[in-house]
């Protein structure tokens, strides 16, 4: 296995009875990056990391994770590897001390070293003077940082992190990610899934499941780019959620969508596709309008990949 390659998969599989939650998916992590794991509820995404952490195993298929065999070596996986779920994976009975202790005595920290560690985790999550708080208590911010300041005790080289800023609001959300960069920049590699699109800008490159199959991969440029294969119009209009139906259905155009308080369509070809939206607008007498091409969203390509795939592919599960 190259060096710098973190994670690599051939082929991996899994089935439960007759249903295939993840198809038989290839892709490669490289060491110190950030990589986007991303896909609506129920693409496949929860069960992909479960095998990689050695969680669950393959119905077929091979992978390695740090070098370790995600079969043969699910054991050492685990020693090796951090892990935080959008659970958070703490007990809310116990204080924030007895979670860290806890954790210290799981990842087998050496006992010369565990008042260091357990002093990191405090400064990290900020819970200077609320160690003796039980964790039930705290904010979900500190709940974040507390479970993230676990997960990194034993200094794992690899961090799975799943669905791992759902339910704080945006500045705890922007300080977890300034954590995250910089434990990337420390040459820690960060597999990650998000449903916010905003988030998934930050990872360096980044896959589309859905159905259990990968639908599309690449840097966030990339998606953008060679992913979308039609070009996307930015309207801006007064009531704008009351003329999508209408717009969606001007010759030209593929699809549309409401984003923000305005609407973005995807359209077959630009040039044709503008004068015949603004004719219709014209026509229903908005003066106030534009109509712009944009560079797509990865939202816009998230959409749309998902649509296309619809369209084109037979149910399979």
């Amino acid at each position: 296995m190259d060096d710098n390659i973190a994670v690599s998969v051939q082929s991996l599989e899994k089935k439960f009875g007759s249903f295939t939650a993840v198809n038989k998916i290839d892709f490669e992590v490289k060491r110190g990056e950030i990589f986007g794991f991303l896909g609506p509820n129920g693409a496949g995404k929860s069960t992909t990391i479960r095998m990689l952490c050695g969680i669950i195993s393959p119905t077929s298929g091979s992978g390695k994770v740090g070098g370790f065999d995600i079969i043969k070596e699910q054991h050492k996986i685990k020693e090796h590897i951090g892990y935080m779920s959008q659970k958070f994976s703490l007990y809310n009975d116990l204080t924030v001390e007895e979670n860290i202790n806890f954790y210290s005595g799981i990842y087998k920290i050496p006992k010369s070293e565990k008042k260091e560690r357990f002093d990191s985790v405090i400064r990290t999550a900020g819970l200077e003077g609320k160690e003796s708080n039980l964790t039930v208590t705290l904010a979900g911010g500190w709940k974040q940082r507390l479970a993230l300041g676990c997960a990194l005790l034993h200094k794992p080289r690899i961090i799975f992190l799943d669905e791992p800023t759902s339910g704080v609001d945006p500045i705890t959300r922007a300080n977890f990610w300034g954590v995250i960069k910089e434990l990337s920049a420390n040459g820690v590699t960060i597999f990650v899934t998000t449903h916010y699109m905003d988030e998934a800008e930050n990872s360096n490159r980044m896959v589309l499941i859905y159905h259990g199959n990968i639908i599309a991969q690449g840097s966030p440029q990339e998606m953008k780019t060679r992913c979308m294969k039609n070009e996307v119009l930015e309207i801006a209009l007064p009531d704008s959620q009351l003329w999508l139906d209408q717009i969606s259905k001007i010759e030209g155009v593929k699809e549309a969508a409401l984003f923000g308080a305005n609407i973005h369509v995807v359209v077959y070809d630009g040039l044709k596709a503008i004068p015949a939206i603004k004719q219709f607008l014209q026509k229903e007498k908005l003066g106030d309008f534009s109509v712009n091409k944009i560079l797509p969203s990865l939202e816009d390509v998230f959409v749309s990949s998902i649509e296309e795939y619809d369209r084109t592919e037979p149910k399979k599960n």
